[in-house]
């Protein structure tokens, strides 16, 4: 193993410590957060609205499917373009532009939907145009976390950022359900487009002089291949995006799964939806905030999280009763972010910080740009096979690719899996092919 390297995996952060909030200590990431969560908890008041708002339109899970594809296929289309944007711009600048283009987004939508004018060509129109500036703004803002905090603090600011978000998450479905219930969804729509008011302002504030040097790339012809290039010769980049490609692209379908529970399953409404959607992101928000006191990242972590996320949506989706599905909805979503944050954390730390936009719009290019292959899919199977076989074959798919990435790497390292059952104490870990070779004899 070359330098680095545990039996376990590459260790590929040492972070500087501080606590579980760390990051918080640096005004600019500060500013930036406060920003985040204001609007977070509007983006997710208005996904809740929005894959409602397509059902009750249609009728159809497959349509939901349509509209998370739309939102996500500008990712898949052109995200290594994106990549090449945040390398070659500053970010900040770039983040002004792409966090004011979905305030308009949003804002657009609410007008159509208290004009009662709304259709869903309208939604999938505005799904699409949203991913366009997504493709940008991803990362960008990706990357320009560690120009905030730098190196020593970057995995603690992604898992923040991860719990910013699922914090948002929470807040989000409970006062979407309210408000659909109430007074209608184009008043989420608006609250959300409203929201982005609160990013723009943190980024305005920001001390540019406390930012950490980034490195500039001038424009220039094969910037885009030669990004690729760099990514295809690395297998502690390569197969974690593979593994994150596979797992966005067929295990987090969520907006599909949950919404033909509410409605078809368990014969539940927006609330019961929204009850779901909390659930799901108090477990997210518990997974970053452990990875957030986590040291170090080591794909053994990424490998068995993704492991036991597809069993755990295996075994979720035949659950008879909604108590139970609602229970096991925690740790999958403790399990998914966990898998992410390790994944996100292991590629930035991995990557020169020249070549980081463009590996981070890769990475975000599968995990997200799977999704117009994965939702319409998977849509399909839940409407023609139900709702619980939709949700197993993601689990399955999930399952399968985490087993066969985690061999590659074992092979990659040169180690091997080892269980010791001595001393009626089960412990599992890696260890030097050399080191298991001479247990066995």
């Amino acid at each position: 193993m070359s330098d680095g390297e545990t039996p376990d995996g590459p260790a590929v952060e040492r972070t500087t410590g501080g606590g579980t909030f760390a990051s918080l200590k640096i005004r600019n990431y500060r500013l930036f957060a406060t920003g985040a969560v204001v609007s977070n908890i509007g983006t997710w008041m208005s996904r809740i609205t929005q894959d409602w708002l397509v059902l009750s339109l249609t009728g159809s899970s497959a349509a939901v499917g349509i509209t998370t594809a739309l939102q996500f296929l500008p990712m898949l289309l052109f995200g290594l373009y994106g990549g090449v944007i945040a390398d070659r711009y500053p970010k900040r600048q770039l983040l002004l532009f792409t966090q004011s283009a979905m305030g308009l987004c949003g804002l657009s939508l609410a007008v159509l939907t208290l004009s009662g004018h709304v259709q869903v060509w309208h939604v999938y129109l505005i799904a699409f145009l949203l991913g366009m500036v997504t493709v940008v703004d991803n990362p960008s803002r990706q990357s320009f976390v560690s120009e905030m905090v730098g190196p020593g603090q970057l995995r603690n600011a992604v898992s923040l950022n991860s719990a910013n978000f699922q914090s948002a998450r929470l807040i989000g479905p409970a006062v979407a359900g309210v408000l659909i219930t109430t007074v209608g969804s184009g008043w989420a729509f608006m609250l959300n487009g409203l929201s982005f008011i609160a990013p723009l302002t943190g980024l305005l504030l920001m001390r540019q002089h406390e930012l950490h040097k980034s490195v500039r790339v001038p424009r220039g012809k094969g910037q885009l291949r030669e990004g690729l290039r760099y990514v295809r010769g690395r297998p502690e980049l390569i197969w974690p995006i593979v593994l994150v490609g596979f797992i966005g692209t067929f295990g987090f379908n969520f907006p599909i799964w949950l919404t033909a529970y509410a409605h078809e399953v368990y014969d539940g409404g927006a609330g019961l939806y929204a009850f779901f959607n909390i659930l799901m992101a108090a477990g997210s928000l518990a997974g970053a905030l452990l990875a957030a006191r986590r040291g170090s990242s080591r794909l053994r972590l990424l490998v068995l999280a993704a492991m036991a996320f597809g069993v755990l949506e295996i075994v979720v989706s035949f659950s008879p009763w909604v108590w139970l599905f609602s229970l096991l909805l925690l740790p999958i979503g403790m399990l998914g972010l966990t898998t992410n944050i390790s994944a996100n954390t292991s590629v930035q730390m991995a990557s020169d910080p020249e070549m980081r936009g463009r590996v981070m719009s890769l990475y975000m290019m599968v995990f997200v740009g799977g999704t117009p292959i994965g939702g319409p899919l998977l849509g399909w199977v839940t409407d023609t096979y139900g709702a619980r076989v939709g949700f197993a074959t993601g689990g399955v798919v999930s399952l399968l690719a985490a087993a066969t990435v985690g061999l590659i790497l074992t092979r990659v390292a040169g180690v091997r899996l080892k269980v010791d059952l001595r001393g009626g104490r089960p412990h599992v870990a890696f260890v030097p092919r050399k080191e298991q070779l001479a247990t066995a004899a």
